[in-house]
């Protein structure tokens, strides 16, 4: 190959015994587009969208399960993550008739989707959206028409015991919380959307939150908040990565932010020390921008680098403690959902480095890699943080 982008990122200094290379230069291209055009989709970093389920067991033998969803999203048979203003837009233009119709396909959804399991046998439920038609659906944050909460009504068969929960792989994370009558303190887990809940004793003749079974749900919580749903902490990670092909200064920093994030995220969740949501993501999202700017400034691991690294892990740290707060934490079991979870998220991190080296593995040592690589995605790292960091203060 010869000419053209991949001869400028190859340089005229390659030795001749380095084999030569048959990928394209559309590579390099392709990648600082998705960042360019991935970046500001996302506004707000920490939409980690909980699903929120609330589940009563009343003490005439019925239960009621209140699911916070877009309800406007499943009568129209959207997406759940379509943008609810134009959804709500859609369902008032809908006639008297056709609503009734869309209204009954989101009961249909909802009892298709969600499933309250009693000694492992479905329980019938009936569905309906009690928020829709009042001062509740107008004045949501959230545009709706039938209001952001559907509600599951059901009978507790005779002598039943373990209670489950399954949401189905489309929905967000789930945070569960059982009220039973008698107990002091609601019952409280989080888990993946797709798994069922751990069972659930009504009659407390079992254990609660197996500690294995947090261990599994907050680790993959914790992952999955960076890789696919944490773009912010992505774009973060690989403006850690970019700054030099040397591995020593990818440890130091990854050490750093390591260190600082699990420290805010126990402090947080310890009620120890917190900040308001919005400073924190606007904060987040310039670390991400002054990183990148730096990267582009020098490919030196300078000591600020490192002790401005320590305290942008401090406040990603509070990022996910805000995560962690809206999913609750499991009764009893607070240390190892609070280990998962960070572990989880070390996980994800290295995922995101692992790809970052599998693309640039055969190009990174290369005397072209600064200039036609690192600076014009680090450019687009920047001003996507910059962006962001805008229309989260003025969120």
């Amino acid at each position: 190959m010869s000419g053209g982008l991949w001869a400028r990122l190859s340089g005229p200094s390659r030795p001749a015994c380095e084999p030569a290379l048959d990928w394209h230069p559309w590579i390099v291209r392709a990648t600082a587009l998705l960042l360019v055009v991935g970046g500001p989709a996302q506004v707000s970093s920490h939409e980690f969208s909980i699903t929120p389920v609330t589940v009563v067991i009343a003490g005439d033998g019925t239960f009621r399960a209140d699911v916070g969803l877009d309800a406007d999203a499943l009568a129209l048979g959207m997406p759940l993550e379509a943008d609810s203003e134009q959804v709500a837009v859609a369902m008032r233009e809908l006639s008297e008739e056709e609503l009734a119709a869309a209204i009954e396909t989101a009961r249909q959804a909802v009892r298709a989707d969600i499933r309250v399991a009693l000694d492992g046998r479905d329980v019938p439920v009936t569905v309906s959206f009690p928020l829709h038609g009042t001062a509740a659906a107008e004045a949501s944050e959230v545009p709706t028409v039938l209001g952001a909460l559907a509600r599951l009504d059901g009978l507790v068969p005779a002598g039943a015991d373990l209670l489950t929960v399954r949401l189905p792989v489309r929905y967000k994370a789930v945070s569960l919380e059982i009220v039973v009558p008698g107990r002091q303190q609601p019952y409280a887990s989080a888990m993946q959307a797709g798994q069922a809940s751990p069972p659930f004793s009504l009659s407390g003749s079992t254990a609660l939150n197996p500690p294995a079974s947090v261990f599994r749900a907050y680790l993959g919580l914790g992952f999955t908040h960076i890789v696919p749903k944490g773009l912010d902490h992505i774009l973060f990670v690989l403006g850690l990565y970019l700054l030099s092909p040397r591995w020593r200064h990818l440890l130091l920093q990854v050490s750093a932010f390591t260190l600082a994030h699990s420290v805010t995220l126990g402090l947080s969740m310890q009620g120890i020390f917190s900040l308001p949501e919005r400073l924190v993501e606007t904060l987040i999202a310039l670390s991400i921008s002054w990183v990148a700017i730096e990267n582009i400034a020098t490919s030196e691991l300078k000591p600020w680098r490192l002790a401005a690294v320590f305290g942008f892990g401090l406040l990603h740290g509070l990022g996910f403690a805000g995560v962690l707060a809206d999913l609750g934490m499991p009764e009893g079991r607070f240390l190892t959902a609070l280990l998962a979870f960070n572990l989880g998220v070390e996980a994800g991190q290295l995922a995101v480095v692992a790809v970052a080296f599998g693309i640039t593995v055969r190009f990174r040592h290369l005397s072209g890699y600064r200039r036609w690589f690192v600076i014009p995605c680090c450019a687009a790292i920047g001003a996507t943080g910059a962006w962001w960091a805008v229309t989260r203060f003025l969120a």
